[in-house]
């Protein structure tokens, strides 16, 4: 999928959650301090050293998701406060959180289990089929947006075929953690074994393309754009090629990255496959350890999937400073773009003249995507594997120049843009005179990689967990991965 035709995802899935808060019937408890940033003193405290500000962003990032998720059945909110129907893919992340929150002791083995549990019982219990409502999903996919307290399709939602990926790899992370012989554990596997086995990935590739459509609408069918050329899909290619069930079919690994060439360039003192957006390079590494392994467009370039990370986090350190468009606070260590909130589509004074600012949208390095000055936390925070020092360098700073506008009892809101000053003109958020504007929510797909690419740096516990997961060893070498930890496990 091209960068030009993940905007107009991305713009959908905006249009959608403003629709399906009017169908969101649950909503979690009110709690205004935790969108209230911490003061000054407690921000030097956390910043005192890097693993003390580490373990401080992790738990709070945790509390968010056992907070924010219906506990009746273990749905996600898309974003919070502001009323929103579950995402899918951040019910994914919520269930890799909880993997979390149990081995860090954050909540008991015992209740991160049950909630589990609740999760993949309740998913699997929810009705599927090619009707308009009344269903959760069909041939085993989600829809994007799932009401928070029914489950069923919220109104012109699409089936997502990469939200339902996300949504599986935190379905196995799950079912891979909780490996005791205690019925309640037991019951987990089973569930998740479920859940992955139905989902029928071929269906999701019709005609004689082996590529995966990125939708499917009870409405009119597939959507005719197919995931294409280097973004977050590889997590769904590896998963969808794992499959003993339903597994895409040979080829389809090479044809997604057929393109890739053209994406081979040279970008702010870095030579790597360019994706503008951070999370790019993020989603499928939260899950996959990809050091020391590779395909065979990797292997024809001497790099890995990993190491073309570590370039992109370098990258967009490199652009801050160079910083093309002269926003403020942007520098070498204020810096993360990423797909995020904005200020809101409106012109805004910027210096001695005005500029143009947006909402929800996709922001990066590269065209098509944009740079209006808006940071986000998760790009910079969820990049730690990849460049532990610069972006330790950077989160310490991030924190300690706009805590006071950002940093709350959850962890991080979702962006800031230290060039827009006028509140009035602000569509939500707010504005801080002498720090800018501050989103008012969080987003559960960038809380995610947050909390989780925190846990790989410390201890490496979604990589140790899915290398072993047989489904995600299939996939990888069904795509032609060799070497490294994938060459042991198949000895």
């Amino acid at each position: 999928m091209s960068v030009t035709g993940l905007l107009r995802h991305r713009a959908l899935r905006t249009a959608l959650c403003a629709l399906g808060a009017l169908a969101c019937a649950y909503r979690a408890p009110a709690a205004p301090a935790a969108v209230t940033a911490l003061p000054a003193a407690a921000i030097r405290r956390i910043t005192a050293n890097s693993r003390g500000m580490y373990r401080d962003i992790e738990r709070r990032t945790f509390e968010y998701f056992w907070d924010t998720t219906n506990p009746r059945n273990g749905l996600a909110p898309d974003r919070w406060p502001t009323a929103a129907p579950s995402s899918i893919a951040a019910t994914g992340f919520a269930l890799t959180a909880e993997v979390i929150g149990a081995q860090r002791g954050y909540v008991s083995r015992r209740a991160a289990a049950q909630r589990v549990r609740t999760t993949l019982a309740f998913l699997l219990s929810l009705p599927q089929g090619p009707a308009r409502y009344g269903v959760a999903g069909y041939q085993g996919f989600f829809y994007h947006f799932l009401n928070l307290r029914t489950g069923l399709r919220v109104r012109h939602s699409e089936l997502s075929t990469i939200d339902t990926a996300l949504l599986m790899a935190g379905v196995l992370t799950a079912g891979s953690y909780f490996d005791r012989p205690t019925p309640l554990e037991t019951r987990i596997r089973a569930l998740a074994r479920q859940l992955y086995l139905r989902v029928n990935w071929r269906w999701a590739a019709p005609g004689v393309d082996p590529r995966v459509s990125i939708a499917w609408y009870p409405e009119s069918g597939f959507s005719p754009v197919r995931w294409s050329g280097y973004n977050e899909a590889s997590i769904l290619y590896i998963l969808a090629l794992g499959s003993p069930t339903h597994p895409l079919r040979a080829g389809a690994w090479q044809a997604w990255t057929s393109t890739d060439a053209a994406d081979w360039r040279h970008v702010d003192g870095q030579t790597l496959l360019a994706f503008g957006p951070q999370f790019g390079h993020q989603y499928t590494a939260v899950w996959i350890d990809l050091r020391g392994i590779a395909d065979a467009f990797m292997r024809a370039h001497h790099e890995t999937y990993f190491e073309n990370g570590r370039r992109a986090t370098l990258a967009q350190r490199q652009y801050a400073i160079r910083n093309p468009h002269n926003w403020a606070g942007y520098g070498p260590t204020i810096w993360g773009l990423t797909t995020c909130d904005g200020p809101g589509n409106v012109t805004a004074p910027f210096q001695h003249g005005t500029r143009r600012f947006y909402g929800y949208v996709a922001r990066g390095i590269t065209r098509p995507s944009k740079d209006d000055g808006t940071l986000a936390p998760t790009a910079m925070v969820a990049s730690l594997p990849f460049a532990p020092r610069v972006v330790s360098m950077g989160t310490t700073a991030v924190l300690r120049r706009y805590g006071t506008l950002i940093y709350t009892r959850y962890g991080f809101l979702d962006s800031f843009n230290p060039s827009f000053l006028d509140g009035a003109r602000a569509r939500h958020g707010h504005v801080v005179p002498g720090l800018g504007w501050a989103d008012g929510d969080y987003l559960g797909i960038d809380q995610g990689p947050i909390i989780a690419m925190i846990e790989n740096a410390r201890s490496g516990l979604l990589w140790r967990l899915m290398r072993a997961n047989p489904y995600v060893r299939r996939g990888l070498r069904r795509a032609g991965f060799t070497g490294g930890w994938l060459q042991a496990a198949h000895r």
